[in-house]
């Protein structure tokens, strides 16, 4: 399994972060890596949906759990990745630290080369997360 870690500080309360952040319909806005969002259904805080990576433009099943200002996770259900991604809000006086946390890997044959895409998330999720801090603190 790769483990990625990126955190950033931005000028806003826990409830102006989340509102951007929750809003997982908008998320190939800021994460180049997911070209295209499909929901297929939504049970309370629970959406399971398709989406499409930018990696040889895989489709990939994910079940994401809403925890309201808290956290977002997306566990990879099927497809070419498996794991998950979390992004845990953190409140800091008035600012709030945005972490995103990726815990994955590559599955079948393509798993020798979840060390070589390692830093192509990691690069993606911090310029993700600067886009979501330049659209916060605009």
């Amino acid at each position: 399994m790769a483990t990625i870690e990126v955190e950033i500080e931005i000028n806003a309360t826990v409830d102006k972060v989340w509102d951007i952040v929750s809003d997982i319909d908008n998320e190939p806005k800021f994460w180049k890596g997911t070209k295209e969002v499909k929901n297929l259904s939504k049970d309370g805080n629970i959406v399971n949906r398709e989406i499409i990576i930018a990696f040889r433009d895989q489709k990939c099943l994910q079940e994401v759990r809403l925890e309201p200002k808290e956290k977002i996770h997306a566990k990879f259900t099927k497809g070419i990745i498996s794991g998950e991604k979390i992004i845990t809000l953190f409140p800091k006086d008035e600012k709030t630290i945005l972490c995103t946390v990726w815990d994955i890997k590559l599955t079948g044959m393509m798993g020798m080369f979840t060390g070589i895409i390692k830093k192509h998330i990691k690069s993606g999720t911090e310029q993700a997360m600067q886009s979501i801090k330049e659209e916060i603190e605009r």
